[in-house]
């Protein structure tokens, strides 16, 4: 039987790639499908924090079997920035234009362009947590390039790659990134239950 699982989150951008990644495995409900339109606060200090405090308001408020994420760009030069406050990096209004344009302008000169992107899941199941975690180290660019993707996508170099997610396109980016390896993580735990 396949499980029932609600995602807590309200980035359509997200959604769609974590169904590209668990495929038929796992009956994805958004919060649109059970009627969630409240915009959850993350208010915590870590990946894992926020993570959690989106599940847990879906359980506590919905008591659906559900997992939310965080996920953060963490840039060496930059001491681990803009990580935690990533979407809202150039200010509360979740830009990502303006995200990335502050980046580029803070690593300016700097030749440490070391970066990763760290995704934090947190799953309640039956009124227990897991905790899942993927990470891709990488570099950022020195311009935005590619069309496709969102948020940093356009400026982060993946190792072993010499093109941005953005220009990698989806299908690369979905079996590689840090979201597809918290996320098989995730299906990995959900498939030996």
């Amino acid at each position: 039987m396949k499980i029932q699982l609600v995602f807590a989150t309200n980035n359509a951008h997200k959604l769609e790639e974590v169904r590209a990644i668990v495929g038929n495995r796992v009956n994805l409900l958004s919060l649109n499908d059970i009627n969630c339109h409240e915009d959850i606060d993350e208010t915590g200090l870590t990946l894992e924090e926020n993570a959690l405090i989106k599940s847990k308001y879906i359980k506590e408020n919905y008591n659906f079997n559900c997992f939310g994420d965080d996920t953060g760009l963490e840039v060496e030069a930059l001491n681990g920035a803009p990580g935690v406050f990533s979407a809202r990096y150039a200010g509360d209004a979740h830009n990502s234009e303006a995200n990335m344009l502050k980046l580029l302008k803070e690593m300016e000169g700097k030749e440490n362009r070391n970066a990763q992107f760290r995704t934090v899941i947190s799953l309640i199941l039956d009124n227990k947590e897991y905790l899942f975690e993927g990470v891709i180290k990488g570099r950022i660019a020195t311009e935005k390039k590619g069309e496709n993707g969102f948020g940093y996508d356009p400026i982060f170099i993946p190792d072993g790659y010499d093109k941005t997610f953005a220009e990698l396109g989806n299908d690369i980016k979905n079996e590689i990134s840090h979201r597809a390896i918290a996320t098989q993580r995730l299906c990995t735990f959900l498939n030996n239950l």
